[in-house]
């Protein structure tokens, strides 16, 4: 089958700017005989397929005010209750931002838990990959985008964060443009408390985000030589595509850094698209770290990747999410580098191992 024809986004409109970032606008598709528009939120370029459908099912994140005080959210709160999805979406915030950017927050506490596991699981991740190409690096489900300031701190590769979360990459971006954290966090129940602090990182300008869909990303085959991923294998729609989508982004010899806990729920994914944790009868009973193992081994299976192939990997890496002051959950993660086949190595091949 030919490949299909790849047309560059142009800028189209400058609706509102910011210290020499886009803060609203419209993306163009070059094709004269598409012309889709990609709008450009409170400096989000929107680049999904499905663009409709994107923020008809956002339209409250996208929408929601970020100017209401404390004060006024905590009635807000108490209306919407528990399990809304206005105290949903902040416990999310309060999770992520918490272990993303609380070792920044001047009143943090002393004891367990304590934030970072993130950063300091990523550089277990760049230890094993040794010297990179030359070229961009994208972080795949960035969330509040701590991983992204991280992975420019050399200053001399542009780092690209995408996420379909945008109340998180709108936070993310507000960090990028104004060097402030501010997000919600639960102390218990429906109580919560708004923390705001500086986060100043170096070559934050080498930095942007994007809301992207993980399984189907929008660039060039060889574009980065550098993928990250955190935690969102077991939370995308189709696994095993966005593996294929990670490779192909990658240049040739590309690395590809991914954690997961296999938390599998069908919520985020359907079961016939898990990559175990189920089938328990079948060869591999439903092991999820021995089906990724096999779908990053060019001719392990029939259903191998024909993109990746496995190099390094750690198990059991603690991972905790705070939950509110007394509840912690910590997850063991698997950890996997990988690496982009070449021509040579890329057998092509099929279905995925259940």
């Amino acid at each position: 089958m030919a490949a299909t024809a790849e047309f560059p986004l142009q800028l189209a409109q400058v609706v509102e700017e910011e210290n020499d970032y886009i803060v609203q606008g419209v993306l163009h598709c070059s094709n004269e005989h598409c012309l889709r528009e990609y709008p450009i939120v409170d400096g989000i370029p929107l680049i999904v397929a499905n663009i409709r459908q994107y923020v008809g099912d956002n339209i409250l994140s996208i929408y929601a005010r970020r100017d209401l005080s404390d004060f006024t959210e905590s009635i807000l709160s108490d209306c919407c209750g528990s399990g809304s999805l206005f105290d949903s979406t902040r416990q999310y915030l309060s999770s992520y931002a918490w272990d993303h950017y609380g070792d920044l927050d001047p009143e943090k506490r002393i004891g367990d838990p304590q934030p970072g596991t993130m950063t300091r699981t990523l550089e277990r991740g760049r230890e094993l990959v040794g010297p990179l190409l030359a070229g961009p690096i994208i972080d795949v489900g960035c969330s509040v985008g701590r991983s992204s300031f991280s992975l420019a701190d050399g200053g001399d590769r542009l780092v690209l964060g995408v996420d379909l979360n945008f109340a998180m990459l709108r936070l993310a971006g507000e960090v990028l443009r104004h060097g402030m954290v501010r997000y919600p966090l639960r102390r218990a129940g429906l109580v919560f408390q708004r923390r705001e602090f500086p986060a100043h990182f170096a070559h934050s300008e080498m930095v942007d985000f994007w809301a992207c869909d993980a399984a189907a990303l929008p660039f060039s085959s060889g574009t980065f030589s550098l993928a990250v991923s955190m935690n969102l294998l077991d939370c995308v729609y189709a696994p095993k595509e966005f593996l294929t989508s990670l490779g192909h982004v990658l240049r040739t010899g590309g690395k590809a850094i991914l954690t997961c806990p296999y938390d599998w729920s069908p919520a985020a994914t359907p079961v016939e698209a898990w990559l175990g944790g189920h089938s328990q009868r079948s060869p591999m009973a439903g092991d999820s770290e021995a089906i990724l193992r096999t779908l990053l081994t060019p001719g392990a299976h029939p259903s191998s990747l024909n993109t990746l192939k496995l190099l390094a990997e750690r198990t059991e890496l603690p991972w905790q999410v705070r939950l509110h002051d007394r509840s912690t959950m910590t997850y063991k993660l698997h950890l996997v580098v990988a690496e982009r086949c070449s021509a040579a190595e890329s057998p092509s091949a099929p279905a995925t191992p259940k």
